[in-house]
């Protein structure tokens, strides 16, 4: 595979991939794949809602779950999905304010797994990768069916290169919210790290089938096609992707060709480890 064959997986950038690796060019990064996992933080004046009032940060409670069944109270994956996307468009103030009141809260309570969770999250979003990490952990250690925090850990683990970590994590979201399409789309995204190609379909599959206009994933799905030579499946995929979101026309034309062109050939070898994921 050629040394220009990256997955620069900015989730968060989950939440890349959550931001951009330092060895990623913005010509190299799968369209769209910024703003799938964490977003990376702006610096951009304090946002406003659609009636002109300024936003304020998320609640240090928001999103607690209750501590009996395997996801009691946890809120839908269609619900997850949309505070996931509210907050990537939150400002680096708007970040700072919601790490001090999950600060706050903590005071109170040490062990409050809401508190941790939205003060792990904040690091996050503030590149603290390793700080956010030990929060993670910690609020699934007082609350350990809850989806969010296994999802948001994940696309950490994404952050520190820690694949197998992160997949793992994924895993554990679906556990407890199985139709989580981004939790499928994250572990399909660090399967391709992994050089997973096939179980990565898989994964990319089934977030197809969960949302078929989610454009991200049939991109990286047709990435994945085409890094063990189904080119006829990538040029397909592909193609979808860059009808739902036309900038997904680059990596059409890097990994099958543009009409008339030959294809990238990805050699058989074992390939270049992929350029790490930005939040």
């Amino acid at each position: 595979m050629p040394a220009s064959f990256r997955f620069p997986l900015s989730a968060l950038g989950l939440l890349a991939a959550l931001t951009n690796c330092a060895t990623t060019t913005e010509t190299d990064r799968p369209a769209g794949s910024a703003s799938v996992l964490l977003a990376a933080p702006g610096a951009a004046a304090p946002r406003v809602d659609s009636a002109g009032a300024a936003r304020s940060a998320p609640d240090a409670r928001a999103g607690v779950l209750a501590t009996e069944g395997p996801s009691a109270g946890a809120p839908s994956a269609r619900a997850a999905s949309a505070e996931r996307t509210r907050e990537k468009k939150m400002t680096r103030d708007e970040y700072h304010q919601m790490l001090a009141t999950a600060g706050l809260a903590l005071k109170r309570n040490p062990k409050d797994p809401a508190a941790l969770l939205q003060r792990a999250k904040a690091k996050s979003y503030l590149r603290d990768y390793p700080a956010a990490q030990l929060d993670y952990t910690a609020a699934l250690r007082y609350q350990r069916n809850n989806p969010d925090a296994y999802y948001n850990r994940g696309v950490n683990h994404l952050m520190l290169k820690e694949y197998k970590a992160a997949s793992a994590d994924f895993a554990g979201a679906l556990k407890y919210r199985p139709d989580d399409k981004e939790a499928f789309f994250g572990r399909g995204v660090a399967k391709m790290q992994l050089y997973q190609y096939k179980p990565a379909v898989a994964d990319f599959t089934r977030a197809i089938q969960l949302d078929s206009t989610y454009a991200d994933a049939w991109e990286y799905r047709g990435i994945s096609f085409a890094s063990f030579d189904k080119l006829p499946e990538a040029r397909r995929d592909l193609e979808r992707a860059t009808a739902l979101n036309p900038e997904a026309a680059k990596s059409l034309r890097r990994y099958v060709g543009s009409p008339g062109q030959e294809p990238i050939k990805i050699p058989a070898t074992r390939a270049p480890r992929p350029a790490a994921v930005g939040r």
